[in-house]
């Protein structure tokens, strides 16, 4: 499934001056410490966290141009009331609006984005941000959770629940004019998203998936099918009828809580670190990946220091494999292999 060789940079070269294969040589990481979109903080810390775990030198390692852009400075709203129980509105609206305009600015100027969040709401900015570059991009969703909730039917009213739903066009007609939101407009389609990792969805969002024929992949699908033919249909719904650009949105709890203890909503029976590693080394090898985010990772909520750094460190293990960090290793060539007659005729000298 997975694309490679002449033919693939013929078909990266046709996705337009801002998605093409130059980008590859260069990267752009965005932090955006920002909590507001649910009720716990401390997932504002997450972009220095990653950053600690050695993202750049990772990242870096891999030989790509490396452009560490810092971190976005939100503006918080002493005063902002909730809407129709929709926690800090207007917070939300316009952090994602400056997300954004950064991610819209680094992706034009060429580069792969990566944005470090946060929480999950902060999607609704940078996927919204790729796509004015890059309009007939394609979401990959992996998540424990759907966040395709409205705000009629979101059990919390917390915005990091609701991301997907802004995006869709389907839904254009179920949301309410949100204060903080009148800047956008949906951009994505039902049939160019598709989830994986799902386990703990909504009543609502389960109709949603239903009504919309959204392609999904719970856990049980992947205890079923395996996470190779998972990604060969995921890859095959999304690319079959076009090459484009791929936007990545990686919430950290998609794995197991035994592997990502330092997040706000872990669930049990999650992705291992194999098949998390797999789906991105084949996002990777379609050499389709424009943007991605990383988000979720709570320091605060870490049981001890251990807990926080193997969070950090596998999120930094998810991104460099998304960027083209192998498991095999990066070797130096060699021209041949030494021969032993060689080695013997040393020892007799």
């Amino acid at each position: 499934m997975a694309l490679r060789g002449p033919l693939f940079r013929l078909l990266r070269t046709q996705l337009g001056h801002t998605c093409h294969q130059s980008r590859a040589q260069s990267v752009a990481v965005l932090g955006a410490p920002f909590s507001k979109g649910q009720k716990r903080r401390g997932v504002e810390h997450g972009p220095k966290a990653i950053r600690d775990a050695g993202l750049i030198d990772r990242l870096s390692a891999l030989d790509y141009s490396v452009h560490d852009f810092g971190d976005l400075n939100f503006h918080h709203l002493e005063k902002d009331e909730p809407y129709m129980d929709v926690k800090f509105p207007r917070t939300v609206g316009g952090a994602n609006k400056m997300l954004s305009g950064a991610v819209s600015r680094a992706v034009g100027a060429g580069h792969t984005l990566v944005m470090l969040g946060g929480d999950h709401s902060l999607a609704i900015g940078s996927v919204g941000g790729h796509a004015q570059q890059c309009p007939d991009l394609c979401l990959i969703w992996v998540d424990a959770h759907a966040d395709i909730n409205t705000p009629m039917t979101s059990p919390s009213g917390n915005l990091h629940g609701q991301p997907v739903a802004f995006m869709l066009k389907e839904l254009q007609d179920k949301l309410p004019a949100i204060p903080g939101f009148t800047w956008m407009k949906p951009f994505l389609s039902s049939r160019d998203l598709v989830y994986i990792g799902l386990r703990d969805v909504d009543p609502g969002e389960h109709q949603i998936l239903k009504n919309l024929g959204i392609q999904y992949f719970t856990m049980r699908d992947i205890d079923r099918l395996g996470i190779q033919r998972v990604m060969e249909v995921t890859l095959d719904h999304l690319l079959s009828r076009k090459q484009r650009p791929i936007h990545l949105s990686f919430d950290i709890d998609a794995f197991d809580p035994s592997l990502a203890p330092a997040t706000g909503t872990p669930v049990n029976g999650g992705l291992t670190y194999r098949e998390g590693i797999y789906i991105t080394e084949e996002i990777h090898n379609t050499g389709l990946l424009s943007a991605m985010d990383l988000v979720e990772v709570n320091p605060v909520l870490g049981a001890n220091r251990e807990a926080v750094e193997a969070t950090a460190s596998l999120a930094v293990d998810v991104i460099a494999s998304s960027l083209g960090q192998t498991r095999e290793g990066a070797h130096a060539a060699i021209d041949e292999i030494p021969s032993a007659k060689d080695d013997t005729e040393q020892l007799c000298l």
